[in-house]
């Protein structure tokens, strides 16, 4: 009797654990970014450059201006190597452990610091991101069909509100953002990264069209050393943004197969170096470029500063709509697949269409809310790239890479890792001083919803 009553005790957990294995399994088929690993090397190429280059690149002019020629310069190039080589650092840590894929940033988190510590210092980080740049766009995408209108439509046109272009612009994600997986919306991010090239090509080509303005002047803007030194450190905020591809970066590696004998991050490194290859050929031109043709005169936004020639210059910001619709969908995609997670694995709702839609529908309306209600551009860009951007690309994968590998203490490796870490804090606590400023003093003269 008692042998058997164990045999059955044996037989339920064994049968628990099976099923467990089987819930989970079609949990991961039901969440997006382990539902579909069939991606290829060039699908990495365009999501890392629909996720990197951005509303960023058109705000890099304002920041040279901010930054001067030689610390611009500089930073610049410093921002493009260090963030290349935490970006193969995430690559590389993908799969470190035999047998185990870390599909998202959070869990490589926990397997470097500890499941809660990991989970603490991980998440908050990337929520700011993602949510902070699906905002972001929610404005660019705004303020860029605000700006078509007013180009193409000077005579007897009544002026609109950005609040309603804001609007407009949801309306798209309110449709695209229940397609299921990160490679569904291939195609859309695929079109996106075309787009950024595009009108990143059209920003600068324009510049050389209009030629260096009369009295050009390359002296920093602010009338007092603090407004110079505090438009100093919005401008790192602002570059911070623009480098801030890799809170996607695992998740973007998920979607890859995977083998001991090919592992993912052979494809995906290929991917990236293409992409960090066209990220180069859109923010070094319009970067300097915009900035010797215009000075300290250019606007937050460099297609404001060029109104000629009309047509070209209403073409780019219709591609800067697309690319920034892309890019929403990239970075919202994990936030999807972070609430989706919650509500089904701790919450222990079912996995439906219904739940999909309705976390989905709130999340694009909540970021829309807030788009209308805060519409600060530049300053946007230089508190959210200091505070968080700063942060998960350029110094949390050296210190996972620190806690996991322990490199000899003097190595080449140790060193790199160090000096990553020191610029990217420095970057984190300098950036949001600067951003919060420019927000404080665009919000003196800003009238809610107007």
């Amino acid at each position: 009797m008692g042998d058997e009553a164990t045999t059955n005790g044996y037989s339920n957990k064994t049968s628990n654990v099976d099923g467990n294995l089987q819930r989970q399994k079609e949990i991961d088929k039901w969440l997006p970014i382990t539902s579909s690993r069939n991606a290829k090397w060039w699908y990495s190429a365009f999501h890392n450059v629909t996720a990197m280059v951005g509303a960023g690149v058109l705000g890099l002019p304002y920041a040279m201006a901010s930054l001067g020629w030689g610390p611009g310069v500089v930073i610049l190039i410093l921002s493009w190597v260090i963030t290349l080589y935490t970006l193969w650092q995430m690559i590389e840590m993908h799969e470190m452990v035999p047998g185990k894929r870390f599909d998202r940033y959070h869990e490589l988190g926990q397997q470097a610091f500890g499941e809660k510590l990991g989970l603490w210092i991980v998440v908050p980080q990337q929520l700011i991101v993602e949510v902070g740049v699906d905002i972001l766009y929610m404005v660019t995408g705004g303020t860029s069909l605000k700006n078509i209108h007013d180009l193409a439509c000077k005579k007897n046109c009544k002026s609109i509100k950005t609040t309603y272009f804001i609007m407009i612009f949801a309306s798209v994600h309110f449709v695209i953002s229940h397609l299921p997986n990160f490679n569904s919306i291939t195609g859309i991010s695929l079109a996106a990264a075309v787009m950024s090239l595009s009108y990143s090509t059209i920003a600068w080509t324009a510049s050389v069209h209009k030629g260096v303005q009369q009295g050009v002047d390359y002296s920093y803007k602010g009338s007092t050393t603090t407004g110079k030194v505090l438009d100093f450190f919005n401008a790192l905020g602002t570059v911070a943004f623009a480098f801030a591809g890799h809170n996607v970066v695992l998740e973007i590696q998920a979607t890859i197969p995977s083998t001991p004998e090919k592992p993912s991050k052979g494809p995906m490194w290929k991917g990236a170096v293409v992409g960090y290859i066209i990220v180069a050929l859109c923010y070094f031109p319009v970067s300097l470029i915009g900035y010797y043709v215009f000075g300290n005169n250019v606007d937050s936004n460099i297609l404001t500063s060029l109104q000629k020639p009309e047509g070209l210059i209403i073409a780019a910001n219709a591609f800067v709509i697309i690319h920034v619709i892309g890019s929403y969908q990239v970075y919202a995609m994990p936030v999807f697949d972070m609430i989706e997670s919650v509500l089904v694995k701790k919450m222990h709702f079912r996995p439906t269409r219904i739940l999909r839609f309705t976390t989905r529908t709130v999340y694009v309306a909540f970021t829309m809310f807030v788009a209308i209600t805060f519409p600060f551009f530049s300053g946007l860009l230089g508190f959210f790239g200091g505070f968080a951007f700063a942060p998960t690309t350029y110094f949390i994968p050296c210190i996972m890479w620190l806690a996991v590998y322990k490199p000899k203490m003097f190595s080449l490796s140790w060193c790199t890792n160090w000096i990553c870490i020191i610029l990217g804090f420095l970057l984190m606590i300098l950036g949001p001083i600067g951003g919060l400023r420019a927000i404080i003093i665009e919000a003196k003269t800003y009238k809610f919803y107007s």
